[in-house]
């Protein structure tokens, strides 16, 4: 949700609507043999000693100040609510990946440590509400460009964190690795992957009836703004179509003033109106990062769909799971046949407004045919990973999420469901007792 195209001196010329479409047509899908993968880690950041209580904006800006003086090879940004994201270079490797992100959120532990800070591995905050720490014109008219929509926008600005996992776009050629095809599978897999890695059952210290509450609020941001464009043969047109027809959020100053928030105006017909001012191929890009469907592409596929994930490591486990099914070509041919018959629940509707992603997000992996795909896909990510060169330690963890997860129809918002029970269910151990209790080394377990 970061800004990445801030800073510089925007570009003047004005584009047209056919160059617009050129423009996006080549940009977002660059095909090649698939080598470099990414993740993009966000994270709630919580008081140690109780994670009720929310984290003063003072706190969180001298946090941050210090992280800033640390030396990181991962991108460090702060979304609106004061979540933290470490966005990884482009790694040749799984395991050259894994060791980069690892070795800089070891190095952010102990900075926020000091300050009596933890990072916290929840897709939605449980007991927060809406609150904006960062106050930027950009920011301020997101947030009135989603007001639109009801409250789900500021829920998703500032109470939610996610796993993102970043993959090339796949051959120009059909075949597992093709490109149409890994496209089609990320909006298939997708769901399975919701289910599987839900874990934000509770919002405002309830349950909310949702696995991935995340998920929820993406879907209530609307089609627009939130959604994927209908999956056809022609993933670049598809696209290319969806961002032109997409509302513009907002439009840009170069003073310090307000930036204006239009309503019901697409970028397509911004190119013909000319008003307020003409767009520009700079406006293009930045109304690119203003979208943020289930799967973006940026001249590589980002996988924006999968809750963070509990505990110093459970990150790794999505990271790893996506790698194998994407770019091993027999894990691929597995997971691609495994989803195909899951697209007759889409009706032909779009994620994640569709049925298929409803219930994904809704019932996790107590959905029969969720379940049996996930089965198939982590025996076949298992069978990968040595080939892609996954340590034995990592192996093993996502064996160990299988058997204590997908073997049993559950996902880690279950976990948090079950202590959330117990918490309420009037056990004497569990009086007054936060949600999730924080591992002295910052480990986050229920409670």
């Amino acid at each position: 949700m970061s800004d990445p195209s801030s800073g510089g001196a925007p570009v003047r010329t004005a584009v047209t609507e056919a160059e617009a479409e050129a423009l996006i047509r080549g940009i977002c899908f660059k095909t090649g043999p698939p080598r470099r993968l990414g993740v993009e880690v966000e994270w709630l950041v919580h008081e140690v000693r109780d994670p009720r209580l929310p984290v003063s904006p003072e706190r969180l800006a001298a946090a941050y100040a210090a992280l800033r003086e640390v030396p990181l090879r991962s991108a460090l940004t702060v979304e609106p609510g004061g979540q933290l994201e470490l966005s990884s270079p482009p790694a040749a490797s799984l395991t050259e990946c894994l060791t980069l992100v690892s070795a800089d959120l070891d190095a952010v532990r102990a900075v926020l440590r000091g300050d009596g800070l933890t990072l916290a591995g929840l897709g939605h905050d449980p007991w927060q509400t809406p609150r904006r720490f960062l106050r930027q014109p950009r920011y301020d008219a997101m947030e009135a460009a989603l007001d639109r929509a009801g409250a789900a926008g500021r829920f998703m600005m500032c109470t939610s964190a996610s796993v993102q996992v970043c993959v090339d776009a796949g051959h120009e050629e059909p075949g597992p690795l093709g490109h149409v095809r890994r496209w089609w599978m990320a909006h298939l897999l997708g769901a399975v992957l919701v289910a599987v890695f839900a874990n934000s059952p509770v919002s405002a210290g309830r349950p909310t009836g949702w696995l991935s509450t995340r998920q929820l609020r993406w879907a209530q941001i609307g089609a627009g703004r939130a959604g994927a464009p209908a999956l056809d043969a022609d993933p670049r047109g598809a696209w290319a179509r969806h961002v032109l027809d997409a509302p513009v959020m907002c439009v840009r100053r170069d003073d310090d003033g307000p930036w204006e928030v239009p309503e019901d105006l697409s970028f397509r017909h911004w190119t013909h109106r000319r008003s307020p001012r003409a767009p520009t191929r700079d406006d293009l890009d930045y109304h690119v990062t203003t979208l943020f469907p289930p799967v973006r592409p940026r001249g590589h596929l980002e996988l924006r769909m999968m809750d963070a994930q509990p505990g110093e490591d459970g990150w790794t486990v999505p990271l790893a799971v996506t790698a194998a099914l994407f770019d091993d070509p027999a894990a691929a041919e597995t997971a691609y046949r495994t989803v195909k018959p899951l697209a007759e629940r889409t009706r032909g509707l779009a994620a994640p407004q569709n049925p298929l992603w409803r219930d994904a997000a809704r019932d996790g992996l107590a959905d029969p045919e969720l379940r049996e795909a996930a089965a198939v896909c982590f025996a076949a990510a298992l069978d990968a990973l040595p080939r892609l060169g996954a340590a034995t330690a990592l192996v093993d963890r996502v064996a160990a999420f299988r058997d204590r997860y997908v073997a049993r129809g559950r996902c880690p918002a279950d976990d948090l469901l079950d202590a959330w029970r117990a918490l309420h269910d009037g056990r004497p151990d569990g009086s007054g007792a936060p949600l999730l209790t924080t591992h002295p080394h910052g480990k986050d377990t229920p409670s």
